[in-house]
């Protein structure tokens, strides 16, 4: 009986399957009583370790099995594309060109409201504009963290190779723009258009060759002897 219903199974996946994909049967597992799942390997070159189901159901008193349903599914060892991730966490950073736009993230953790509401609509919206700047949403404390994690530990951070081998930091030059707010005690902004970090974010203790206060060592002026005359040497001129 198990013979007839691995057959019936068989030409139900044949009929779907690419012609010669449906290899040998894997196994035969009991969903219910008189429904039964059969798997067969599938030899397809672009579905390794996939398999066909079919599923068989017999009605009470009939001698012939039905099919009721016929897929491909992975095995535990299938091939299978990488799991979707929504495209506001696929972005990576750079990855914004001209014209492109992210999504909306309405719970952004790394801001907050501008302004604290009051239910007065004429106060809150003198309270954004003077808050906020005009902003709805400014930095949160996870966002300021997560700013200055990421300054710091980038190129222009102090543990960098070319703060390492900078002759002064930056907090003395004459070109570093101090910031506002909270992270004016560890950042600024280079203004300085022979530095690499110009107009980029620095840390107080970055620094470059560009220093304003550093120079380079001038090399000591090399001495030449003053000319020897031979008053008394012969002079030869040749014909042509």
């Amino acid at each position: 009986m198990l013979t007839g219903a691995v057959e019936v199974a068989r030409a139900a996946a044949a009929e779907i399957a690419e012609p010669g994909t449906v290899g040998d049967h894997v196994e035969v597992v009991l969903e219910a009583e008189r429904l039964a799942t059969h798997y067969f390997s599938c030899t397809a070159a672009a579905y390794p370790g996939w398999r066909w189901a079919v599923t068989l159901s017999r009605v009470p008193r009939a001698r012939k099995a039905t099919v009721s349903e016929v897929h491909l599914l992975p095995g535990e060892e299938a091939m299978l594309s990488p799991e979707w991730v929504p495209y506001a966490e696929r972005l990576a950073p750079g990855d914004i060109g001209p014209g492109d736009r992210t999504a909306f993230v309405a719970d952004d953790p790394r801001l907050e409201a501008g302004f604290e509401a009051t239910g007065e609509e004429d106060v809150d919206a003198v309270a954004l504009w003077e808050l906020g700047l005009g902003r709805p949403r400014v930095l949160s404390a996870e966002g300021r963290d997560a700013a200055a994690t990421r300054w710091h530990d980038g190129d222009h951070g102090p543990a960098s190779e070319s703060a390492r081998k900078a002759p002064k930091p930056c907090r003395t030059c004459g070109y570093f723009l101090p910031m506002s707010g909270a992270l004016r005690t560890v950042f600024g902004v280079c203004a300085n258009e022979w530095s690499p970090a110009d107009g980029s974010v620095v840390a107080l203790d970055f620094g470059c060759g560009a220093h304003s206060e550093v120079d380079v060592e001038q090399p000591a002026g090399e001495k030449i002897d003053p000319p020897v005359l031979d008053d008394d040497a012969e002079i030869v001129f040749s014909e042509r």
